[in-house]
C-alpha cells in the first residue's frame, strides 16, 4: 500500500457514474413493479452503499476509509438507468474507488435481479465524474 501517513487529513468527495442498458420489457417490468425478485432499484441502492463500505476488502492495496456519507441514485433513461454514486470522507486519501465500486455493484445488482427477463443487459461507461479534496485538488469531467 502507498504510505499516506504524512498526507493531510482533508474533506474529500468523489462522484462516479455508470449505465445499465436493457430491453424495453425489462424497463417496463422495473417501472411497473413487476420484477419477481422485488424492487431492483432499492436493492441496488443498498448494494452500492454496502459495496462502498467494503471497497478495501475488494480492491487490493486500497486503504480502508471512514466513510461519512454514501449516496446511490438510479436515474431512468430511455434505454435503462444511469447510476450515480457520491462518497464522502475526511481522510488522508480519496474516495474515488468507493464511489466507483458503489456504481459497479449497484449495476450488477440490477442485472442479477432482472436477468430472468433480459440476459443482454449491458453495464458500462463507469467513470469518475468529480473529485474534491486532497493535494491534487478538484477534478471534474
Amino acid at each position: 500500500m502507498v504510505d499516506v501517513g504524512d498526507k493531510a487529513t482533508t474533506a474529500r468527495e468523489a462522484v462516479a457514474r455508470g449505465t445499465i442498458r436493457m430491453s424495453r420489457d425489462a424497463i417496463a417490468q422495473i417501472r411497473s413493479g413487476r420484477v419477481k425478485k422485488g424492487d431492483p432499484l432499492q436493492a441496488a441502492r443498498l448494494a452500492g452503499i454496502m459495496a462502498a463500505k467494503q471497497t478495501s476488502a475488494l480492491i487490493p492495496l486500497c486503504h480502508p476509509l471512514p466513510l461519512s456519507s454514501v449516496q446511490v441514485e438510479l436515474l431512468p433513461t430511455s434505454t435503462g438507468y444511469t447510476i450515480e454514486a457520491t462518497a464522502r470522507t475526511t481522510a488522508q486519501t480519496g474516495v474515488e474507488m468507493e464511489a466507483l465500486t458503489a456504481v459497479a455493484v449497484a449495476a450488477l445488482t440490477v442485472y442479477d435481479m432482472v436477468k430472468a427477463v433480459d440476459k443482454r443487459m449491458v453495464i458500462g461507461d463507469i467513470m469518475l465524474m468529480k473529485k474534491t479534496g486532497g493535494k491534487s485538488g478538484t477534478f471534474e469531467r
